[in-house]
Protein backbone atom coordinates (compact mmCIF):
# COMPACT_ATOMS: atom_id res chain seq x y z
CA UNK A 1 0.00 0.00 0.00
CA UNK A 2 1.39 3.08 -0.67
CA UNK A 3 0.23 6.62 1.05
CA UNK A 4 2.80 8.81 -1.21
CA UNK A 5 -0.06 10.50 -2.96
CA UNK A 6 -1.67 11.09 -0.02
CA UNK A 7 1.03 13.18 1.31
CA UNK A 8 1.55 14.83 -1.35
CA UNK A 9 -2.07 16.00 -1.33
CA UNK A 10 -2.64 16.50 2.28
CA UNK A 11 0.90 17.86 2.82
CA UNK A 12 1.45 18.34 6.96
CA UNK A 13 -1.79 17.68 8.01
CA UNK A 14 -0.74 13.62 7.16
CA UNK A 15 2.08 12.99 10.29
CA UNK A 16 4.27 9.97 10.70
CA UNK A 17 3.11 6.93 9.10
CA UNK A 18 4.50 3.86 10.48
CA UNK A 19 4.45 -0.14 9.97
CA UNK A 20 4.76 -2.52 12.56
CA UNK A 21 4.39 -6.18 11.98
CA UNK A 22 2.44 -5.68 8.75
CA UNK A 23 -0.13 -2.98 10.56
CA UNK A 24 0.01 0.62 8.89
CA UNK A 25 -0.81 3.52 10.86
CA UNK A 26 -1.02 7.11 9.87
CA UNK A 27 -1.30 10.03 12.08
CA UNK A 28 -3.30 12.80 11.00
CA UNK A 29 -5.06 16.57 11.83
CA UNK A 30 -8.03 16.71 12.64
CA UNK A 31 -8.82 19.39 10.21
CA UNK A 32 -8.59 17.36 7.31
CA UNK A 33 -10.27 13.83 8.71
CA UNK A 34 -13.19 13.84 6.50
CA UNK A 35 -11.12 14.78 3.27
CA UNK A 36 -8.56 12.47 4.24
CA UNK A 37 -11.13 9.65 4.57
CA UNK A 38 -12.86 10.25 1.20
CA UNK A 39 -9.74 10.21 -0.64
CA UNK A 40 -8.40 6.95 1.27
CA UNK A 41 -12.22 5.28 0.21
CA UNK A 42 -12.17 6.70 -3.28
CA UNK A 43 -8.46 6.53 -4.42
CA UNK A 44 -8.88 3.14 -6.94
CA UNK A 45 -5.24 2.42 -5.46
CA UNK A 46 -6.38 2.55 -1.28
CA UNK A 47 -10.29 1.49 -1.79
CA UNK A 48 -10.63 1.78 2.40
CA UNK A 49 -14.67 0.82 2.07
CA UNK A 50 -15.14 -0.68 5.63
CA UNK A 51 -15.11 1.48 8.59
CA UNK A 52 -14.72 -1.74 10.70
CA UNK A 53 -14.33 0.23 14.11
CA UNK A 54 -13.83 3.70 15.65
CA UNK A 55 -12.50 3.98 19.22
CA UNK A 56 -11.25 6.77 21.41
CA UNK A 57 -8.42 6.25 23.44
CA UNK A 58 -7.39 8.48 27.08
CA UNK A 59 -3.73 8.92 27.11
CA UNK A 60 -4.08 11.11 30.49
CA UNK A 61 -1.62 12.76 31.73
CA UNK A 62 -0.19 13.09 28.18
CA UNK A 63 -1.19 15.59 25.92
CA UNK A 64 -2.91 15.93 23.73
CA UNK A 65 -4.80 13.77 25.59
CA UNK A 66 -7.12 11.70 23.28
CA UNK A 67 -6.92 9.91 20.41
CA UNK A 68 -9.55 8.76 17.59
CA UNK A 69 -8.32 5.50 16.35
CA UNK A 70 -10.20 4.57 12.79
CA UNK A 71 -9.35 1.24 11.49
CA UNK A 72 -10.08 0.79 8.01
CA UNK A 73 -10.16 -2.17 5.74
CA UNK A 74 -9.92 -2.49 1.44
CA UNK A 75 -12.24 -5.52 0.70
CA UNK A 76 -11.11 -4.86 -3.15
CA UNK A 77 -7.62 -4.84 -1.83
CA UNK A 78 -7.34 -7.22 1.81
CA UNK A 79 -5.27 -4.19 3.28
CA UNK A 80 -5.72 -2.35 6.66
CA UNK A 81 -5.30 0.85 7.60
CA UNK A 82 -5.48 2.49 11.34
CA UNK A 83 -5.56 6.56 11.17
CA UNK A 84 -5.25 7.67 14.15
CA UNK A 85 -6.41 11.87 15.15
CA UNK A 86 -4.74 13.60 18.19
CA UNK A 87 -6.99 15.84 19.93
CA UNK A 88 -6.75 18.17 23.03
CA UNK A 89 -8.23 17.38 26.54
CA UNK A 90 -10.60 20.44 27.18
CA UNK A 91 -12.72 20.48 24.01
CA UNK A 92 -12.13 17.14 22.50
CA UNK A 93 -14.01 17.82 18.94
CA UNK A 94 -13.51 15.82 15.63
CA UNK A 95 -15.84 16.38 12.51
CA UNK A 96 -18.27 13.28 12.16
CA UNK A 97 -17.14 10.84 8.98
CA UNK A 98 -20.88 9.54 8.72
CA UNK A 99 -21.00 10.90 5.21
CA UNK A 100 -17.76 8.90 4.46
CA UNK A 101 -18.84 5.38 5.82
CA UNK A 102 -22.78 5.23 7.51
CA UNK A 103 -21.27 2.46 10.25
CA UNK A 104 -19.55 5.51 12.01
CA UNK A 105 -23.23 6.42 13.17
CA UNK A 106 -22.57 4.03 16.39
CA UNK A 107 -18.85 3.94 16.40
CA UNK A 108 -19.19 7.82 17.15
CA UNK A 109 -22.03 7.69 19.52
CA UNK A 110 -20.46 5.02 21.67
CA UNK A 111 -17.17 7.45 21.65
CA UNK A 112 -18.91 10.20 22.78
CA UNK A 113 -21.40 7.89 25.50
CA UNK A 114 -17.34 6.56 26.90
CA UNK A 115 -15.02 9.45 26.38
CA UNK A 116 -16.91 12.39 26.04
CA UNK A 117 -15.27 13.28 22.15
CA UNK A 118 -17.96 15.05 20.30
CA UNK A 119 -18.18 14.65 16.43
CA UNK A 120 -19.20 17.30 14.75
CA UNK A 121 -22.06 17.23 12.32
CA UNK A 122 -23.34 13.85 13.59
CA UNK A 123 -26.72 13.89 13.22
CA UNK A 124 -27.97 12.37 16.46
CA UNK A 125 -25.14 12.41 18.53
CA UNK A 126 -26.68 11.15 22.11
CA UNK A 127 -25.21 7.96 24.72
CA UNK A 128 -26.16 5.14 23.08
CA UNK A 129 -24.73 2.24 26.17
CA UNK A 130 -25.59 4.41 29.76
CA UNK A 131 -28.64 6.12 30.16
CA UNK A 132 -29.50 9.75 29.46
CA UNK A 133 -29.15 10.98 32.91
CA UNK A 134 -25.19 9.12 33.52
CA UNK A 135 -23.03 11.79 34.54
CA UNK A 136 -19.86 11.45 33.57
CA UNK A 137 -17.28 9.82 30.98
CA UNK A 138 -16.40 6.07 32.35
CA UNK A 139 -13.18 5.03 29.98
CA UNK A 140 -12.21 8.57 30.77
CA UNK A 141 -8.88 7.63 32.74
CA UNK A 142 -9.80 10.39 35.61
CA UNK A 143 -13.45 8.63 36.04
CA UNK A 144 -14.05 7.83 39.29
CA UNK A 145 -13.04 4.16 39.87
CA UNK A 146 -16.37 3.64 42.42
CA UNK A 147 -18.39 5.55 39.77
CA UNK A 148 -20.52 8.41 40.50
CA UNK A 149 -22.60 8.49 43.48
CA UNK A 150 -25.94 10.29 43.84
CA UNK A 151 -27.09 11.63 46.98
Amino acid sequence: MNLDALRVRFGAAIGEVTVFRGETNLTADRDCIVSLCKALRDEEALAFDFLSDLCGVDRFPASPRFLVVYHLYSLRHGHRLRVKVPLGGEEPVIDSVLPVWETADWHERECFDLFGIRFRNHPDLRRILLPEDFEGHPLRKDFPLEGVRKP
